[in-house]
C-alpha cells in the first residue's frame, strides 16, 4: 500500500510539473504573440502616417500643425467618410468575426487573423504621429509597458479570485463605450477627461483579470492535451491583453502626450 501511495504521489508530482512547464510555454506564447502584434501595429501606424503626409506643396491637400501637409491619401484616411470605416472595422471584427474565427478556423488562421487585426489597428492609430511628438509617444509607451508588466504579474501570481472583478469591469467597459460614442457628438473636454480616467482604471483591472483567466483556462484544459485548442486559446489570450495594453496606452497618451 505504501508503495502504491509513493507511485501515485510521484505520478501526480510529475503531472503537476508537466502542467507547470506547459503553462510557462503557453504564457510565453501569449506574450510573444501580443508583442509581435504590437510591433505590427507600431510599424503600420508609423509607415502609414509617413505615406499620408508630404512636404511638397504641389501635393498638399491640407496643412498640419507641424508644417507638413496631408496628401490625397492622408485626406482620404483622416478627413473623408472613409475614416469611420477605418475606426469601426476593427471593432466589428472583435464583435462579429473573432469568435467565428476561433470556432471554425485552424490555429494558423487564427494567428493570421490576429496579425491582420493588429495591422488594421495600426492604420486607425496612425494619426497619433501627426498629433503628438515622437518623444511623448515613446515615453507614454514605456510607462504603459511598465504598468502592464506589473499588473499582469499580479494577475498571474495572486491567489485572489478576480472573476467577480472581471464581470464588474466588463460591465463598466460597455458603459465606457456608450459614453465615448455619445461624446463623439458632444465633444465635451470634461467628459473626455472623465472617460480617460475611467478607461485607464478599467483596462488596468482587465489586464490583471485576463492574465489570471488565461492561466486558469490553461490549467483547467491542459490535461486534455488538445494542442490545437491550446494554440487558439493562446492567440485569444494575446488579443485580450493586446486590447488592454493598447487602450491603456491611448488613454494615458491623452494625459502625457505633447502635441506637435
Amino acid at each position: 500500500m505504501a508503495e502504491y501511495e509513493t507511485i501515485r504521489t510521484t505520478a501526480a508530482g510529475a503531472r503537476s510539473a508537466e502542467i507547470d512547464q506547459g503553462l510557462r510555454a503557453h504564457m510565453n506564447k501569449v506574450y510573444g504573440t501580443m508583442s509581435v502584434g504590437m510591433l505590427i501595429t507600431a510599424g503600420a501606424a508609423w509607415a502609414i502616417s509617413g505615406l499620408a503626409t508630404t512636404t511638397e506643396t504641389s501635393q498638399a491637400v491640407a496643412q498640419l500643425p507641424n508644417g507638413e501637409y496631408l496628401n490625397a491619401l492622408g485626406a482620404a484616411i483622416y478627413t473623408s467618410p472613409l475614416r469611420w470605416v477605418i475606426m469601426l472595422l476593427p471593432l466589428a471584427f472583435i464583435f462579429f468575426g473573432w469568435g467565428q474565427l476561433l470556432r471554425k478556423a485552424s490555429a494558423g488562421m487564427v494567428q493570421l487573423g490576429f496579425f491582420a487585426f493588429a495591422a488594421a489597428i495600426g492604420l486607425s492609430l496612425s494619426s497619433i504621429f501627426l498629433v503628438f511628438t515622437p518623444y511623448s509617444i515613446a515615453q507614454t509607451f514605456l510607462v504603459t509597458a511598465i504598468a502592464f508588466a506589473g499588473l499582469s504579474l499580479w494577475g498571474y501570481t495572486t491567489k485572489k479570485d478576480l472573476s467577480g472583478m472581471g464581470t464588474f469591469l466588463l460591465m463598466g467597459l460597455i458603459g465606457l463605450i456608450v459614453a465615448m460614442i455619445i461624446n463623439i457628438f458632444l465633444a465635451s473636454p470634461a467628459m473626455m477627461f472623465a472617460i480617460s480616467i475611467i478607461g485607464i482604471l478599467i483596462f488596468a483591472g482587465l489586464t490583471a483579470f485576463h492574465t489570471q483567466e488565461i492561466k486558469s483556462t490553461y490549467v483547467a484544459h491542459a490535461q486534455h492535451g488538445d494542442q490545437e485548442w491550446l494554440d487558439k486559446a493562446a492567440y485569444d489570450g494575446a488579443l485580450a491583453l493586446y486590447i488592454s495594453f493598447l487602450n491603456m496606452f491611448q488613454f494615458l497618451l491623452m494625459f502625457m502626450g505633447q502635441e506637435q
